[in-house]
């Protein structure tokens, strides 16, 4: 009778454990906590909500503050469904196999100490996998492109998504296996916008994608308070906190320009443009020619493939400010033509086409057009004395010129250095929100700054360009109006010694009167006429 009645209660347990995750976890699940040891798994109000989210619905995803026990919540869930189910199949992917290990080794634990009548026969356990008699398993993998596809999944678990590369691709991989009705879940903190957990995150607060979004701020733990926040941001720095505490997407990531600089240029000068013209609608105007101004017409050329634009900025020179902008699909002759168009409406402006790939054959149509202000670049300063920048094609070859600007290895890091300083100055007008959005996606990849997976930097390149190109162009304008004024002034005292004394200078200067000293080399000025 003692027997039968043991064997009812546990028949009770098993039934209550089978139907209540939240049951099961509190009362049989060990976790190792890192001051305490092994302890019961007492969950937090916000887990067991959490918990309940989980059961409700088919794709969750998480933004948590760092040590919620999120993971321990995730691997308690798996083991659960493991459990009581047949052919149970959960993936875990992560950054590298080590991340993924930790989440399979919580479960591990969790099973080792369970009663057992509650356990499952084995078949396979090791630090990356555990296999039951009844089907189910759960294994670790690192983020490649075809994780998940060979196999159908019950649960596919992402854990801190926003560092794993590539996830777009290993997402879209798995779906044929979760066709059948499998889960997901994945969570993370935050590391900036615009990568594949930013984008989810964002669609599943807008009911966009089928996701159920779960925000975990530092606040929802009950043994956190202010004092502990201060001490994180001690430990961590501002911009660490922001990130594992605060589910703050903007303070984080990897951002080249400050993320709060860029919400502070997006909420105090980005504004919607007095016209949007082109034949495309693409070309926005914030300012319309002033015949008193300087401007600059900056361009990138697009590669050519179909995600990639043309795009350029007028910049007004003395200020600092944008005044236009495009950004769309033209073919290398057409927007040839348009930035001719351009540059000649705002005052014959100074028109700088980055020069890398097809960007020569929009050079070329430029050139063909005839257009007179034309960026030229020394091959040997350029990256050294920007002092000696010329913006006219006489004689370009001998002076070792080159039309339009040379982005190379040694230029890069300048205009990148230079777009910084502008933002950080705060001494740039920028009206775009194109061009805001944009620098939110520019983000450090090693010591390389260029656009995030699957964004574009076509609008960013131009405007650090501009800017780069903009602290020379005042001092090639007024270098300009000086070595004018220099060799005209040559000729009028040269033409005097003639007629006074009937002769007069060296052979060459009778050869060739428009052939004058300046500085240290002779100069022929023929140019100023042509």
């Amino acid at each position: 009778m003692a027997k039968q009645s043991l064997k009812e209660i546990i028949k009770l347990e098993y039934q209550k454990c089978a139907q209540d995750p939240i049951y099961f976890m509190k009362k049989y699940c060990m976790i190792q906590h890192p001051v305490r040891g092994k302890i019961p798994f007492h969950l937090y109000q916000f887990q067991e909500r959490t918990l309940d989210q989980f059961a409700e619905h088919r794709y969750n995803i998480i933004l948590k503050s760092r040590q919620t026990g999120i993971s321990t919540l995730t691997a308690g869930f798996s083991l659960w469904k493991m459990l009581f189910n047949q052919d149970f199949n959960v993936l875990v992917i992560a950054t590298k196999q080590e991340v993924a290990k930790n989440l399979v080794t919580k479960v591990r634990v969790m099973n080792q100490y369970l009663p057992s009548w509650l356990k499952q026969t084995t078949v396979e356990d090791n630090k990356l996998s555990l296999r039951y008699s009844n089907g189910s398993q759960i294994k670790a993998t690192s983020a490649a492109g075809d994780a998940g596809r060979s196999e159908a999944l019950s649960l596919l678990v992402f854990d801190e998504a926003a560092f794993i590369d590539k996830i777009e691709d290993i997402w879209i991989s798995a779906q044929s296996t979760l066709s059948t009705g499998g889960n997901a879940i994945i969570l993370s903190t935050p590391n900036g916008v615009g990568n594949f957990f930013h984008k989810t995150w964002v669609g599943a607060e807008e009911e966009e994608n089928g996701f159920n979004p779960i925000r975990l701020h530092w606040s929802v733990h009950p043994e956190r308070n202010q004092d502990w926040r201060d001490e994180q941001e001690v430990l961590l720095g501002v911009k660490g906190a922001a990130q594992e505490c605060d589910c703050d997407f903007v303070s984080s990531g990897d951002t080249v320009i400050d993320p709060q600089l860029l919400m502070f240029y997006k909420e105090s000068f980005c504004q919607e443009p007095i016209e949007k013209t082109g034949f495309d609608g693409n070309l926005w105007k914030w300012e319309y020619p002033n015949y008193n101004k300087t401007y600059m017409v900056v361009a990138d050329v697009a590669r050519g493939d179909s995600t990639d634009y043309s795009a350029c900025h007028v910049i007004d020179v003395e200020e600092a400010s944008q005044v236009a902008e495009y950004r769309g699909k033209l073919d290398t002759k057409d927007f040839g033509n348009f930035l001719v168009s351009l540059a000649t409406d705002y005052n014959q402006a100074l028109l700088v086409i980055e020069n890398a790939n097809i960007g020569w054959a929009v050079i070329q149509q430029v050139i063909d057009r005839g257009y007179g202000n034309l960026f030229y670049m020394s091959k040997d300063l350029k990256y050294v004395d920007v002092e000696h920048q010329l913006s006219n094609r006489y004689r370009a070859e001998e002076r070792g010129m080159v039309a339009g600007f040379s982005t190379t290895s040694k230029t890069r890091p300048l205009i990148i250095s230079k777009l910084d300083d502008y933002f950080r100055d705060k001494s740039v007008t920028v009206r775009s929100t194109r061009l805001i959005d944009e620098l939110f996606t520019f983000i450090w990849r090693g010591n390389r700054a260029e656009a995030m997976s699957g964004y574009n930097d076509d609008l960013t390149m131009a405007f650090a360009i501009g800017l780069w190109v903009r602290d020379t162009a005042l001092r090639l304008r007024q270098e300009g109006i000086d070595l004018t004024k220099q060799a005209l002034g040559g000729i009028g005292a040269h033409s005097l010694d003639v007629v006074g004394m009937g002769f007069g200078g060296n052979s060459s200067m009778e050869d060739n009167p428009w052939k004058q000293r300046v500085g240290d080399r002779d100069e022929d000025l023929t140019w100023l006429i042509k």
